[in-house]
């Protein structure tokens, strides 16, 4: 018997029903283990030694794993094609390894597809691990480990109200922050355009003046109401006719297949869907067989796959859409490692699939795949001048016709800043003509500030600069946000307070491990690893022998001394000029103390320097405008959103959808109010009972109802993401007993080490009123959304401190004992 071990369920059902008798499927459900989240786990001092502890959530599957490997002769690790497949693939055997249950022989596979032609040539290819790889993994856990808890201690103890740091997630926050700064210094500057509007042939255009009193106009060039009116003038008075005609034929070439990145730009751009959203859609189209694996940045399609889509553009349309080599692709982007396939459809004749999200993001990865092999479109800019009859005004109009779409037909890429369009259509006009002028305008303008980064935009500025992988920025934003150093408005990345003192503390004190170069250099380096060009323990014994001595002194800084260099760090953006031209620092209450940068238990503060005498006081940063209307919303498609007894809800016509506690207000957008009010949405019929299966939110939250019997869901996101098999598993689970959420769970979701003045071991618990941490003595609850497993030691003893700090809860009665 061979024993394979994949990575989800969902596959091991699949991939045990495609090789048959004589193997045995069963699934890690992810990594089985990790780095205790406490002091001593990786060891500076013992090349880096590491210690891995199992997941306590794992625990369970090991041993099934374990007790058929037993039974096996063979081991195939058949874990997902990537650095962190092949990590599970080396955990899982490690682990049995040390069970002294690992099978004599133990090859590795990987496939691309979970399809039935996939796999099976897949397993006809075996190999080993690739130590490489795994070496590559352990570089950048152990790295990533030793900055955090190295990192996030000394931001804990020196910076009120800070929580963690990290080696990708600091430096994406940087980027954010120092948006926001150019976006405060940026001073709008007026300038107006006139633009003129003619009529040839009954269709109207508009020509800008380009040029007046022979000095050339660019955009900037009027730059006040006075100048724009005589320019205006001047326009008014001329008689134009056409002086210049210039045509200019060009093409425009079809956009790759998706890489993982890419694909989260454009899904935001066109879906509306956030990373991590984009990324569960994704891994379950690849579950399903009908994507190829959506972990990559490879962006070329496998030859076969090409002729497949050659093949469909040519029965789809005709044969001058199929150009006449297939296309080949080269990626620009600063350390692409493209090993694998770009991510495609598995099949070229299945245009849609799935339902709602999912069918969503098929279309998109189906149609950019299938475009990608189309024929260029061709387009003619045309370009023409007036000039009145003295000589005085010239304007300019410019436009395109399309002479063949070609992949345009089907898709064309979204912008993350949508400009103006690359110009109208244009009547056919000759030199002499002598267009009808039915009007002129002055129109005011200002400079606008660069935009704030939206996900797409981020994660693509991300991937330029060559910072971390695309695998890894749908958690690195999330965490951003769960750690409440930014918010979101209207799409957009804002910096909260806390993450830029965050910022400033890192780029004022470890500017270096913040700045993007360098942590470019570093991804450069663990892909020399993973290339087998450095070895993984030279990397890191680099980096510690810098980076500790600078941890060491700026942790013997006292907090005082953090908060001075800080004040003096920030004071351009602390202390603003006033708009007197008097002293910004001298304090406004008093008139002769001197404002400072304080630290508190609750966070940094401006304070008087004359205090106890003078109490003026004001909130770290100077704030913004987070002003909100509490009136009724128009979101669209005669969708409002209003504020009721019981909270935000949307509503159309009579009905309506509360607002989930798990979705920020902010982030209704017309597509989330549709599919809040869709509800409940039917995931099909119950394979046995062939009743149908629904998900829908209640009102003790989200849920799976089948014949008069229920199971809680985890998320709002679920209730749309949930397919046919996890409902089923859930149904089942919660009708033995395993979905009930009565009374706390005894066994700790995750135990994080020693509290370092109790003594008391600190674990994360599963309690009635959601999760908590407990040291023994002094439980803290977590905050809304935080998720348990990601809680930090350093994390649960800031909140077991706070709580101690509370003194003792105060008891609820019932009314019962009350009533005793």
């Amino acid at each position: 018997m061979k024993l394979v071990v994949v990575e989800s369920p969902a596959k091991a059902k699949t991939i045990e029903k495609y090789l048959g008798s004589g193997h045995r499927v069963l699934a890690s459900f992810g990594h089985v283990r990790d780095l205790p989240p406490k002091d001593g786990s990786v060891d500076p001092e013992h090349a880096f030694h590491m210690q891995w502890q199992v997941s306590p959530d794992r625990s369970k599957q090991l041993k099934a794993i374990a007790d058929e490997a037993k039974n096996a002769d063979t081991l195939i690790l058949a874990t997902d094609p990537d650095r962190e497949g092949e990590a599970i693939s080396w955990h899982v055997q490690e682990v049995l390894r040390q069970k002294k249950a690992l099978p004599a022989k133990v090859q590795r596979v990987t496939f691309n597809a979970i399809t039935n032609s996939a796999v099976t040539e897949a397993m006809q290819r075996p190999r080993g691990l690739d130590e490489d790889l795994i070496d590559a993994y352990r570089a950048r856990r152990a790295l990533d480990y030793l900055v955090g808890f190295t990192l996030s201690p000394i931001l804990w103890r020196k910076l009120p109200g800070a929580k963690s740091a990290g080696r990708v997630q600091s430096v994406a926050l940087r980027l954010i922050v120092d948006r926001e700064r150019e976006i405060e210094v940026f001073k709008p500057q007026e300038y107006w355009s006139i633009g003129a509007t003619f009529e040839a042939d009954r269709q109207s255009f508009t020509a800008r003046l380009a040029q007046l009193d022979g000095k050339k106009i660019d955009r900037l060039t009027i730059g006040s109401r006075a100048d724009a009116d005589a320019a205006k003038a001047a326009v008014e008075a001329g008689k134009f006719t056409v002086s210049s005609v210039e045509t200019k034929p060009f093409s425009k070439n079809p956009p790759p297949p998706f890489t993982t990145s890419t694909l989260q730009q454009e899904a935001a751009r066109k879906l509306g869907f956030s990373a991590s959203h984009t990324m569960r859609v994704a891994q379950s189209l690849y579950e399903d067989g009908l994507i190829t694996y959506m972990r990559t940045d490879g962006i070329d399609m496998a030859p076969e796959a090409v002729s497949a889509a050659r093949r469909a553009i040519a029965h789809r349309y005709d044969a001058g859409f199929v150009p006449d080599r297939p296309r080949q692709y080269t990626s620009k982007i600063k350390n692409a490692q493209e090993a694998h396939e770009a991510i495609r459809p598995t099949d070229f004749d299945l245009l849609r699939a799935a339902s709602g999200d999912h069918a969503r993001l098929y279309e998109l990865v189906y149609n950019r795949a299938l475009a990608s092999q189309m024929a260029s479109a061709r387009l003619e800019r045309t370009t023409v001048e007036l000039t009145d009859g003295t000589g005085r005004a010239v304007l300019r109009a410019s436009g395109q016709v399309v002479l063949f779409a070609g992949f345009m037909t089907l898709y064309d890429e979204g912008r993350d800043d949508p400009q103006d369009e690359e110009g109208a259509r244009m009547p056919a006009l000759r030199i002499g003509d002598a267009p009808l002028k039915t009007g002129v305008e002055a129109t005011q303008h200002f400079t606008q500030p660069p935009p704030r980064y939206s996900e797409a935009s981020l994660v693509k500025r991300l991937e330029e600069l060559g910072i971390g992988r695309p695998s890894t920025y749908a958690s690195t934003l999330q965490t951003l946000k769960d750690r409440e150093y930014v918010r979101v408005d209207k799409g957009r990345f804002v910096p909260e307070e806390s993450g830029r003192l965050v910022t400033a503390f890192l780029e004022r004190f470890f500017d270096r491990y913040v700045s993007y170069d360098y942590t470019a250099e570093l991804e450069e380096e663990l892909d020399d690893v993973s290339g087998g060009r450095l070895d993984w323990q030279k990397l890191l014994d680099a980096f510690w022998h810098d980076f500790k001595p600078k941890a060491g002194e700026v942790m013997d800084q006292k907090p005082s001394e953090i908060t001075q260099a800080l004040d003096e760090f920030l004071a351009p953006w602390l202390y603003p000029p006033r708009a007197d031209g008097s002293d910004p620092r001298v304090c406004p209450q008093c008139g002769n103390g001197r404002l400072s940068l304080r630290g508190g238990k609750f966070g940094a503060f401006v304070a008087c320097s004359n205090y106890p005498d003078c109490k003026y006081t004001r909130k770290f940063g100077q704030g913004g405008d987070q002003a909100q209307s509490d009136g009724p919303q128009d979101l669209g498609n005669d969708i409002m959103l209003k504020t009721g007894r019981f909270g935000p809800y949307v509503e159309r016509g009579d009905k309506r959808a509360s607002i989930p506690k798990d979705v920020p207000v902010d982030d209704v957008t017309t597509e989330v109010a549709e599919r809040l009010l869709s509800l409940p949405r039917e995931i099909g019929a119950h394979p046995e009972t062939g009743k149908p299966i629904t998900a829908s939110i209640g009102r003790y939250g989200p849920y799976l109802a089948h014949d008069g019997k229920y199971a809680k869901l985890g998320s709002t996101a679920e209730v749309f993401e949930t397919g046919m098999n996890a409902a089923v598993a859930k149904l089942a689970d919660a009708a033995s007993g395993g979905g009930r959420q009565r009374g706390a769970s005894r066994e700790p979701v995750a135990v994080l080490g020693k509290h370092p003045e109790s003594g008391g071991e600190i674990k994360v618990m599963a309690g009635r009123y959601g999760p908590y941490v407990t040291d023994g003595t002094t439980n803290a609850t977590l905050s809304k959304g935080a998720e348990p497993k990601s809680v930090t030691l350093d994390e649960a003893v800031r909140l077991i401190d706070e709580r101690a700090a509370k003194g003792p809860a105060k008891k609820k009665f019932s009314r019962k004992k009350k009533a005793k």
